[in-house]
C-alpha cells in the first residue's frame, strides 16, 4: 500500500510522536491508591479460579507509572512479584499481554529487542520496529535497561548478530544519536536530496552508506524537508527509489525509517493491520504495539487505522481476538471510534 504514503503535503508541519509523545489512550487514573489495587489483585489471583476481570480494569485502567507503584506495593504486602503472580495464574498471550502491562516501558522495549537477537537467527522485523519507531530518549533508555540485564551493551551484541548494510543501519539508529534539532535548513534538505538522489537514481550501483548516515542520523523535521526536496527534485519518493534500489531487510529498514519520519502513527497502524490480517494472529507484534503505543500515540493510530483501513482498530481486534486476551487488547484501545 505504497501509496498512503506518497502524499507529502502537510507533512512538514504537522506534530510528530518521536518528539509529542502525548496521544495515548491510558493515563493516570485520579484517585489512584497503590496499596488498594495491590490487594483487589492479589484477591483477584489467590482466590479459587482467577478474577480476570479484575486483572483487565485495573492493568488496563492505570498508567505505567501507576502500575510500577502497584508492583511495589504488590510485592511489599505478599514477597512475591507481580509478574510472577501473573505468571503462575494466566496462560498464553493472556498472560503475555498482562507480563507486558506491568513492566516498564524501557524493560520492555529491552526485552523484544534481547528475543529478537538471542537464539538461532535474528528476527529482524522486531529490531525494525522497534528502533525505526522510538525516540533517543527512549533508545537510551532500552541501551541503558539491555547493559543492566546482561553487562554488555546492545550495540555490541547487534554487531555480533547483524551484518553488513542491513547491521550498519541497525547500530546507527541503536545509538541513539538523531539530531533533535527543531530547526529545519532548507538549504541542507535541498542539499542532502541531491546527494540520496546521486547516491541511487542518479549511479550504477547503490551507496547504501549515504542513506544510512543521512536517514539515521537527520533529525525527524529536516528529513520531513528532505522528502519533500527529493519528490521536487527526482519526481519519485524517497520511499519509491528504495524500494527500487534496495532489498531485503535494508530495504525495509530505510522504509520504515520514512514512514516513521513522515507518521509514526501511520507506520503502526499499518502494522497492526498486518499482525490480524490473514490466517493467523501475530499476537506477539500485536501486544507490543498495543502496550509500547498504549501512552504514546494510540489515539492517533486508532484514527489512522480508521483512514487506511475503513475500519475502526477497536472492531478489527474484536473480530479477530477472543477471550481475556480480547477483552485486555480492547481495554488498552479504549472506546470504539465507528463513527
Amino acid at each position: 500500500m505504497a501509496f498512503q504514503w506518497d502524499d507529502l503535503n502537510q507533512i512538514v508541519n504537522s506534530p510528530d510522536s518521536l518528539s509529542n509523545p502525548s496521544r495515548g489512550t491510558i493515563k493516570d487514573k485520579a484517585g489512584f491508591n497503590a496499596n488498594e489495587d495491590a490487594a483487589a489483585l492479589r484477591k483477584a489471583i489467590e482466590g479459587f479460579g482467577t478474577n480476570e476481570k479484575v486483572l483487565i480494569e485495573i492493568l488496563t485502567k492505570r498508567s505505567s507509572a501507576q502500575r510500577q507503584q502497584i508492583c511495589k506495593a504488590y510485592r511489599d504486602a505478599t514477597g512475591k512479584s507481580l509478574v510472577d503472580a501473573i505468571k503462575g495464574d494466566t496462560k498464553g498471550p493472556f498472560e503475555h499481554i498482562l507480563v507486558a502491562l506491568v513492566t516498564p516501558p524501557a524493560q520492555f522495549d529491552m526485552q523484544e529487542i534481547k528475543k529478537a537477537i538471542k537464539g538461532a537467527g535474528t528476527t529482524e522485523s522486531t529490531l525494525i520496529e522497534i528502533l525505526a519507531s522510538r525516540s533517543n530518549q527512549q533508545i537510551k533508555a532500552l541501551s541503558d535497561a539491555y547493559q543492566q540485564a546482561t553487562g554488555k551493551a546492545l550495540t555490541s551484541d547487534l554487531n555480533s548478530e547483524v551484518r553488513g548494510d542491513f547491521g550498519k543501519a541497525v547500530i546507527t539508529l541503536a545509538e541513539g544519536k538523531r539530531d533533535e534539532s527543531k530547526n529545519v535548513d532548507a538549504a541542507k534538505a535541498t542539499a542532502d536530496a541531491k546527494a540520496l538522489y546521486e547516491a541511487g537514481e542518479k549511479k550504477m550501483g547503490t551507496d547504501e552508506g549515504k542513506f544510512i548516515e543521512l536517514l539515521c542520523r537527520r533529525s525527524v523535521p529536516q528529513l520531513r524537508q528532505t522528502l519533500v526536496e527529493y519528490k521536487n527534485l527526482s519526481g519519485k519518493t524517497l520511499q519509491q527509489s528504495i524500494e527500487g534500489e534496495m532489498s531485503g531487510d535494508l530495504e525495509n529498514f530505510l522504509v520504515a525509517v520514512v514512514k516513521c519520519v513522515k507518521s509514526v502513527p501511520a507506520y503502526m497502524a499499518e502494522l497492526l493491520h498486518k499482525s490480524m490480517k490473514g490466517a493467523g494472529t501475530n499476537e506477539a507484534m500485536l501486544t507490543r504495539i498495543m502496550v509500547s503505543r498504549s501512552e504514546v500515540d494510540l489515539m492517533d493510530i486508532k484514527a489512522e487505522y480508521k483512514k487506511l483501513y475503513g475500519r475502526s482498530l477497536y472492531s478489527d481486534i474484536k473480530s479477530d481476538t477472543t477471550g481475556d486476551y480480547e477483552k485486555t487488547l480492547l481495554g488498552i484501545c479504549g472506546a470504539d471510534d465507528k463513527a
